[in-house]
């Protein structure tokens, strides 16, 4: 029997997740006393991310409406070139798009804006101490409230279209579970190497531009030759939208292999995040 790429990605899941395990088992005590320090600012994070908000919305008349009305103007730009001229045949593709489109743009916010979040808060920690990581837990709790503004428009799509919803819908809270963990452990890594090396910010922003064609959102993945399939199926994304759209539109439960494989990719990002993140926080205050 021949194994896929989801069967080989799978195996390594389970080893990572078996060694997260371990690691947290060993570093119980460590953990717990983590907990107060976090406690100690969460009123801090809160007010950050409210902050953010604010400065977005600024001025704007249409303020957090803005995060409904963004996705659907890009779903029926791309629905007319893709759907119609292209022909792609894909049964409701406003919903096959805006859901792929909304997973999507959830990581590539919370990561580009963590890109600069410990330089651009640079004045306030020369002045006083705060735990660094908050700054890129700070931008991805704000994508993440945009992301919930942007499933309105998901749900009007829905409804316009009178697509059929399934129960399985609500699994949508697990997908955005691991793409949150995942996002994390990417801004740790990337808010930490834009210290060292400020092209990260540049380069980032070509690959999330060659992500977003990486990743099955304006098109299936089957369409695509085996080969390229199996190059492709490397990417996270591919399973964090593959996951949402088997949840909302075929009504389908994601099978233990997806599962296993977004669990792997999340974990183990968020692990090298957090190490590549401590073992470098403290010279941060030498590039600042």
């Amino acid at each position: 029997m021949e194994l896929t790429i989801e069967d080989i990605l799978a195996a390594i899941s389970v080893v990572i997740i078996a060694a997260t395990i371990i690691l947290v088992v060993v570093n119980i005590p460590r953990l717990k006393a983590l907990w107060p320090g976090f406690k100690k600012y969460r009123h801090l994070l809160a007010t950050l991310v409210s902050r953010d908000i604010k400065v977005k919305y600024r001025r704007s008349v249409l303020g957090l409406l803005w995060s409904v009305l963004q996705p659907l103007f890009f779903m029926l730009i791309i629905t007319l070139v893709f759907a119609n001229v292209f022909k792609l045949g894909i049964r409701d593709y406003p919903v096959f798009y805006i859901t792929g489109f909304v997973v999507f743009s959830f990581v590539s916010e919370s990561t580009t804006l963590s890109l600069n979040s410990i330089l651009g808060n640079a004045s306030l920690i020369k002045k006083v101490y705060i735990p660094k990581y908050i700054f890129p837990l700070q931008k991805c709790l704000f994508a993440l409230v945009n992301m919930v503004f942007s499933l309105i428009a998901v749900a009007i799509v829905y409804i316009i279209l009178q697509v059929q919803v399934y129960p399985t819908v609500f699994l949508l809270v697990v997908v955005m579970a691991y793409a949150a963990v995942f996002s994390f452990g990417l801004s740790l890594i990337l808010s930490a190497a834009v210290m060292f090396f400020r092209d990260v910010a540049h380069l980032y922003g070509i690959w999330v531009t060659a992500w977003m064609y990486l990743t099955p959102i304006l098109y299936p993945l089957s369409i695509l030759p085996e080969p390229v399939q199996n190059i492709v199926k490397l990417n996270p994304l591919v399973y964090y939208v593959e996951y949402a759209r088997s949840v909302m539109i075929d009504g389908v439960i994601p099978d233990l292999n997806t599962n296993l494989i977004c669990i792997g990719f999340a974990l183990l990002t968020l692990i090298i995040g957090l190490v590549f993140f401590k073992r470098t926080q403290d010279r941060f205050i030498l590039h600042m």
